[in-house]
């Protein structure tokens, strides 16, 4: 288990995260729709996290959102650079009724986001447009390229939903062992 925590004046993060863990996750980031994502997120990808979150909620869910976003994901690189003996590359197509959200990604240490969720309001209190800003944060400081793109679907919840287990799925994937590639690029670094 390795942890990581960040303070601001906006949020106080600590989260612990077990790489090749069971699915396990105790999450209480304030934000409850955040909460059901990231539990999602921890059983699909089958790493077990600690997530404490304090943030300024009274103001709106940006930073907590947000900041969530970057102590994961630099943990996530902190565990799994340099790539050796993964696949290195994962993809995911994930159906909740009728919505299905595809994520393909590379464990590729050069962060680039390509996310198409054309939705907008909110789910229940929470802000649509923080989705985005959450795998913003995220695959930018996992230093991860990844394609979020909805194929289809209308609920939101369900739309949503889909994208995070879509990533975690993508991500279980792309960190399968796999002793045969050692280091899997031509470069020989990743």
């Amino acid at each position: 288990m390795i942890s990581k925590s960040r303070k601001t004046k906006e949020t106080d993060i600590t989260i612990s995260m077990l790489l090749n863990g069971e699915g396990k996750s105790n999450i209480d980031t304030g934000v409850g729709f955040l909460d059901h994502m990231l539990e999602s997120f921890s059983k699909h990808s089958l790493i077990d996290l600690n997530i404490s979150c304090k943030g300024d909620t009274h103001i709106d869910d940006h930073h907590s959102v947000e900041d969530i976003g970057i102590v994961l994901g630099s943990l996530l690189a902190e565990a799994i650079y340099p790539v050796k003996n993964m696949e290195r590359f994962g993809s995911a197509n994930i159906v909740m009724d009728e919505a299905c959200v595809s994520c393909d990604l590379d464990l590729s240490n050069r962060p680039y986001l390509v996310y198409e969720i054309n939705i907008f309001g909110k789910v229940g209190q929470f802000d649509i447009e923080l989705v985005e800003e959450f795998f913003k944060a995220f695959i930018s400081n996992a230093r991860i390229s990844a394609h979020i793109i909805a194929l289809r679907g209308k609920n939101k919840h369900h739309l949503i939903e889909a994208a995070f287990k879509s990533l975690a799925v993508a991500i279980r994937r792309a960190m399968q062992r796999n002793d045969r590639v050692g280091i899997p690029s031509t470069k020989e670094m990743l």
